[in-house]
């Protein structure tokens, strides 16, 4: 626990950042699995419909620090893959 005044007053900020950072990982992961449903579904046009929208909100959290870069760009590179693998097939 705590002792001084500074360090509690870090406990509470890391407890606020800890539970926005939880609701922005999660958010992100959910419109991840959504776009990857699309693409197991064989739905092109909802798939294409996703892509930059998810793209977008990948960057938005490597710019608020919630995902790491390098990570965000193998996961936008791999859906963006899968989307362009069933345009052409």
């Amino acid at each position: 626990m705590a002792n001084t005044k500074s360090a509690q007053k870090r406990m509470r900020q890391a407890l606020k950042r800890r539970d926005r950072n939880r609701a922005h990982r999660s958010a992100m992961r959910t419109a991840i699995k959504n776009l990857r449903a699309a693409v197991a579904e064989g739905d092109n046009a909802k798939a294409t419909e996703l892509l930059p929208g998810t793209v977008a909100m990948v960057d938005s959290k490597v710019k608020h620090g919630i995902i790491h870069r390098n990570a965000a760009a193998r996961t936008k590179s791999r859906l963006t893959r899968a989307v362009n693998g069933m345009a052409s097939s």
